[in-house]
Formats: structure tokens, sequence, C-alpha cells
């Protein structure tokens, strides 16, 4: 794996061309990411979605979160995603894509209409 190269500014911006040509309407799932403990990434085949568990393996329920009162896990962060092309920009090479932390990254816009 290579080593990290943090962009430019010029570098993203050229870079949000191919971004915006997500599809709109439909897309699909370029790399399911789960995390089994603190600092490891499995990068799966498929996954199993459990309404409980999140993302079946992955430690984000036993991990728990510093933004809930009692420091359990955060409904709102079970299952995080992001758009391909983005991490694609961002990582550089896909070997690098787990470890934004995302589960998710599909190839498909993911921004709600303005």
């Amino acid at each position: 794996m290579a080593e990290g190269k943090h962009l430019t500014m010029s570098e993203l911006e050229a870079g949000l061309d191919a971004i915006r040509q997500a599809p709109k309407n439909e897309g699909f799932i370029a790399l399911i990411v789960r995390r089994p403990q603190i600092d490891a990434r499995e990068v799966l085949e498929e996954g199993e979605l459990d309404l409980v568990e999140g993302l079946v393996g992955d430690n984000w329920r036993v991990r728990g979160s510093s933004r809930t009162s009692d420091g359990s896990a955060h409904p709102g962060t079970q299952l995080n995603i992001m758009n391909a092309r983005v991490i694609a920009l961002v990582a550089r090479e896909k070997s690098r894509w787990p470890l934004a932390g995302d589960q998710l990254f599909i190839e498909m816009e993911l921004c709600s209409p303005a």
C-alpha cells in the first residue's frame, strides 16, 4: 500500500467534475468494509445488515460513542456510506479506501437535492 498524500485544493477541485458525474438514480456498492476491532479493517465480498448490529461483524455497537450521554453506540452512525468517486480521488488507490472508516462505498450520487 502506497503512502498517503494530501491533495492540494487544485487537485481536489480538478476531481469535482468526475464526482458530479456519479449516477443519480441507481448505482452499486463498490466496496464493503467492516471494522471488527479498533484500527482493524476487513474488506468483504458481501455483508449482512442487521437492524440492531448494523453491518454484522463491525464493532459499531460495542465501540460506543462519545456523542451519547451514556457512551452507548450512536444510532445515527450505525452505518456509514461514502461516494466511491470521492474516496477514489482522496485515497488515490483502492487499497487505501478502507482507511476512511466507512463501511459502504457506493458508486452513486449521495447528495441531497438542492
